[in-house]
């Protein structure tokens, strides 16, 4: 019988992890629904531009991989220029590990001995692997193993911006931190601070968000000089997102942007607004689900095969591309009620129609496999191989 830690990697193992061709292609039209699509045209650009603003203000991509929880799409941000990947969980680091992805941040602490365990297996295969700690006690713990491993491990301390989410708070309590990592653990290594501001990646109104984020970062980059006041190098100075990515840039003090949605879009991020926008367009919205028109049960209401399994929400709702004067209501699991207000196109059952996620992460967990197309024809399927990892 398998140990836990050898059952999560012989599962990993039987993962198909690469693209897999279609032989002949299919037309966008004619696949079976729902099914979540990426427009290829609106992917490439969005990768691009995400990577050239970056580049051109001297910061690192590593993008978060619990967004696409794709080795395909991973690959492909490497390829733009990306310094590696964020993972959320270990499972999603296995993942993107085994495909061949060796630069690998794990963002959220890890404190039990078996994932620990199983963090360290990483560490033999890859030199790359970091992690996050914020307690005292995740530092030896992690010691403990690294040190009866005989290896090193690269250790980035997480910093809570007021979340009260995860993280040590900024400051002196960051420092003894650092000052036990570096003067009490030799199989730790240091390499900077970690400062995620989840609360403000969503906060409407592009002023509103800069002045609040603009605030609270205030005490990262004050930990950092603290830090290094006290002898103790700062190489990495990592977090963002999305929704901050031109404020990060031009503030000028992370090293590297932990940035994920940019690539897909949702309806969330696309509502918060952007530099003098009511909405948030610098990034445009490559991810949508086909869905079928099914039944028409009243005169103004036609139903899709897509509900609540199909499009997760935690506060908006999915709406349809290029088809104005219509809502989008949940029917249940599996069905989605389209209200026709004043469509701006006919929909007629048998229609296939697309629907712009509410939200990408929750909502990409729910399949198996992404259709990406060009010219509405799908040459391949990209695995999402990685949901549903969130041990």
């Amino acid at each position: 019988m398998p140990t836990l830690q050898q059952f999560f990697q012989d599962s990993v193992s039987n993962l198909q992890l690469e693209p897999i061709t279609l032989d002949p292609p299919v037309l966008l039209q004619d696949l079976s629904t729902p099914a979540l699509t990426i427009d290829l045209d609106v992917f490439d650009a969005n990768l691009a531009k995400m990577q050239d603003y970056l580049t051109t203000r001297g910061m690192d991509l590593r993008c978060h991989t619990k967004m696409h929880k794709s080795p395909v799409i991973a690959k492909k941000q490497l390829a733009n220029g990306a310094i590696g990947v964020c993972c959320a969980t270990v499972s999603e680091a296995e993942v993107m590990l085994a495909s061949g992805i060796e630069d690998i941040l794990i963002t959220s602490p890890v404190v039990t001995k078996e994932k620990v365990l199983r963090v360290i297996s990483l560490a033999r295969e890859s030199t790359g692997i970091e992690i996050v700690v914020d307690h005292i006690e995740g530092a030896d713990l992690f010691e403990r193993e690294a040190a009866n491993a005989d290896l090193s491990l690269n250790v980035l301390v997480d910093l809570d911006p007021g979340m009260g989410r995860t993280g040590i708070q900024p400051g002196q309590d960051a420092l003894n931190l650092a000052q036990h990592i570096t003067g009490n653990c030799s199989s730790l290594r240091f390499k900077g601070l970690q400062m995620y501001i989840g609360n403000c990646m969503h906060t409407s109104g592009f002023d509103a968000r800069c002045d609040k984020y603009t605030h609270l970062l205030q005490k990262g980059i004050e930990t950092r000089l603290l830090l290094e006041s006290e002898g103790i190098n700062v190489p990495v100075f990592t977090g963002g997102g999305t929704g901050t990515y031109n404020i990060d840039g031009d503030i000028g003090e992370l090293t590297d942007l932990q940035a994920g949605s940019y690539a897909f879009m949702d309806v969330e991020y696309r509502d918060i607004g952007g530099q003098g926008s009511e909405r948030f367009v610098d990034f445009e919205p490559s991810l949508f689900a086909l869905v079928t028109a099914i039944s028409k049960p009243q005169e103004r209401l036609i139903t899709v095969d897509a509900g609540i399994k199909s499009l997760a929400t935690d506060t908006a709702y999915p709406e349809l591309r290029d088809i104005e004067g219509v809502v989008y209501h949940f029917g249940g699991d599996e069905h989605g009620i389209i209200q026709l207000n004043n469509p701006s196109k006919e929909i007629r059952l048998g229609d296939k129609l697309q629907v712009l996620a509410p939200h990408c992460d929750p909502t990409v967990n729910l399949y198996d496999f992404y259709y990406p197309y060009r010219n509405d024809v799908v040459e391949e399927l990209w695995p999402i191989s990685a949901r549903g990892r969130s041990q």
